[in-house]
């Protein structure tokens, strides 16, 4: 570590911070980088579904900071959480101590929106985080051994119905897996579930499934999903989750113990920064140069920013790892080019189209390049897998996450179904 007292320290180890912490390392950058999050490694959001429906190890998708960064000696990590910023002393407050910095990027992301609801805070199970996905899967189990041994058929139906809310990507994702699951494993680990339907509802208040995608993807997903018997109810919303039932904005109940919620997300608010930086869903407003609005050494990255001045993206831009990972590498370029006096450049977005799983063999892209825009099928599934694959951190996980799915691609299942270090709720602890 550099004994110059210039800091530029990263709130958040995700797509953003990981980027421009690398970024500006290999471009000799002079000042100390010092990364800090609440975790000691980085994970891959968008294939958390799978360790949470058993078909990848949680090592598949992440990585250790220390490990990763180990060869920089001008890069420091804490483990930590952010508390707090004193903008007018260049300083942050964590909950093990404090740092001062000359230059704060944020990069933390966003977590579940519950829309107010505590109920459905308290009750339904998220997939934002490692812990969830872990907790998710382990849950899912938990309950199918439950069902597997009660004699109580309306307990046993409770158990192995699954209400997902929220229609994009994750949600789709999650439905499908959930689906596969019924179709090629369930009646092999489980016999004594021959007769349960295992039902599997997908609710969103949207009109269509998959929304920011084009209308051609959003008509292959809706087909595809009810192809797999999963049942869509649309253009409502989940409007509470109390004593085992989902009550749904038409006056539908649904009697389920498994509500995963996928329906939202909202940034963080940090104390320090003034009120008037925040937009809507709570993301911090930033120039074209990602400096947070009000003040002077703060910027902010990815889903916790949000930026109006994009001609193409007047509104703000799409909550995605694209996103975050092309404002990372321009920062890095303008925070190096201001360390020298010259000029900066202003963010504009590259849009490079989106993409989304279903289910094994069927996937829809939208492609922004090209004389093809739109994919669905095999094809897409392929597209999909590519870049899932080779936008993994490390060679590590890209060649064990390869093996993971060709092992279940070829045999249609996955060993990893082990229900590990998990406490039972205390409702629940007896069936």
């Amino acid at each position: 570590m550099k004994s110059s007292k210039e800091n530029t320290i990263i709130i958040g180890g995700g797509f953003a911070g990981i980027e421009i912490a690398e970024k500006l390392l290999k471009s000799g950058y002079q000042s100390n980088i010092i990364l800090i999050d609440k975790n000691n490694y980085n994970f891959f959001p968008p294939l958390l579904y799978q360790v949470a429906t058993g078909f990848l190890d949680v090592s598949n998708i992440s990585y250790p900071f220390r490990k990763f960064f180990r060869n920089h000696p001008n890069f420091l990590f804490r483990m930590g959480e952010l508390l707090e910023i004193k903008p007018e002393e260049n300083k942050v407050i964590l909950n093990n101590g404090e740092l001062n910095y000359s230059k704060l990027i944020i990069a933390t992301g966003t977590v579940s929106n519950y829309f107010g609801n505590e109920n459905i805070k308290k009750n339904a199970l998220p997939m934002k985080t490692i812990d969830d996905a872990i907790n998710l899967k382990n849950t899912v189990l938990d309950r199918l051994e439950k069902a597997s041994r009660t004699a109580d058929l309306q307990e046993r139906k409770k158990l192995t119905t699954f209400v997902v809310a929220g229609g994009g990507p994750t949600g789709v994702e999650i439905a499908g897996m959930l689906s596969e699951l019924k179709q090629n494993i369930l009646l092999k680990d489980y016999p004594e579930l021959n007769n349960v339907p295992f039902d599997i509802h997908l609710i969103d208040g949207l009109p269509t499934v998959l929304a920011p995608m084009s209308k051609a993807s959003q008509e292959y997903a809706t087909q595809s999903l009810e192809k797999m018997g999963i049942n869509i109810k649309l253009g409502q919303l989940v409007k509470d989750y109390v004593d085992d039932i989902v009550y749904i904005a038409d006056g539908t109940e649904i009697e389920t113990k498994n509500l995963l919620w996928t329906a939202g997300v909202t940034a963080l608010v940090f104390k320090g920064i003034p009120e008037a930086s925040y937009g809507r869903g709570k993301r911090l407003i930033v120039d074209y140069h990602n400096k947070v609005a009000g003040t002077e050494n703060i910027y902010a990255l990815g889903d916790t920013s949000i930026m109006t001045t994009d001609p193409a993206f007047p509104n703000g831009h799409p909550q995605l790892a694209q996103v975050a990972i092309q404002q990372a590498t321009l920062l890095s370029k303008n925070l190096n080019a201001m360390s020298k006096g010259n000029s900066q450049e202003a963010f504009v977005y590259n849009d490079k189209g989106s993409m989304a799983i279903i289910s094994r063999n069927r996937a829809v892209a939208d492609l922004t390049a090209g004389p093809f825009k739109h994919f669905n099928g095999f094809f897409a599934w392929l597209i999909w897998v590519f870049v899932h694959l080779f936008s993994l951190i490390n060679l590590r996980n890209k060649v064990t996450t390869f093996f993971n799915w060709l092992n279940a691609y070829t045999t249609k299942d996955q060993p990893l179904r082990m229900i590990v270090n998990f406490k039972n709720n205390k409702n629940e602890n007896k069936l």
